[in-house]
């Protein structure tokens, strides 16, 4: 059987049919590159109806990874789908907590789960300004909500997209109550893929305007 095997092409004809499919979806068009991405990343269109930014998301989203801001993942399978070329670029830090041996004694000592205790761990070492990203576990996203509305944290950017039937959706539903800076997707679905997605896209935005601001081309 013929077959496209070169993987550039593969992602263009790839990118260019999701293109097609996108037409008549009511997104911002500031946020195509996103969506773009997750669809392309899940081969679910239905992306596009779920995905939801807050208003300030994006500039902020991209302003934060420019600067360097510190990011932590609930999972190790999030920082993993992460562009390390792309985050070594911007100077980013991946972090993920999750396998400290303190996070899995304290999860035992408290009686709740390890991604909780994680991103406690993360918000004491950088209540402000960082990057998050949940993809995994509605817990750690209900740990990181309960710290804003304490007044105890202030990511400078949110990537909330826990995936499954308990907890995901209502984790997902509060999150869209806050104002700080967030990207989010409806429902059940979600996952650490699609988070990765969605950090990618914004690194190639932050990529490229840096290269604009510096006068290179491509």
């Amino acid at each position: 059987m013929d077959y496209c095997k070169n993987p550039q092409e593969i992602e263009k004809k790839s990118m260019a049919i999701i293109e097609d499919r996108l037409a008549g979806f009511p997104f911002d068009l500031s946020q195509k590159p996103v969506i773009k991405r997750v669809v392309h990343t899940t081969g679910d269109l239905s992306f596009a109806e779920i995905t939801l930014f807050n208003n300030n998301a994006l500039t902020a989203g991209v302003a934060a990874l420019a600067a360097g801001a510190p990011v932590y993942c609930d999972v190790e399978m999030a920082r993993s789908g992460i562009n390390r070329q792309a985050a070594a670029a911007l100077g980013l830090q991946l972090n993920c907590l999750i396998h400290e041996p303190k996070v899995a004694a304290d999860a035992k000592i408290l009686g709740t789960t390890r991604a909780a205790v994680a991103m406690n761990m993360a918000l004491a070492a950088h209540p402000r300004g960082a990057i998050f990203l949940i993809g995994n576990a509605p817990t750690a996203l209900f740990a990181l909500l309960e710290a804003v509305k304490a007044g105890k944290a202030e990511p400078a950017l949110l990537i909330g997209t826990p995936v499954g039937f308990v907890g995901a959706a209502e984790s997902k539903e509060w999150l869209t109550e806050f104002r700080f800076p967030w990207i989010t997707v409806r429902g059940e679905k979600g996952g650490s893929t699609v988070a990765a997605a969605i950090m990618n896209a914004l690194l190639a935005i932050a990529l490229t305007a840096g290269r604009e601001e510096r006068g290179i081309g491509g």
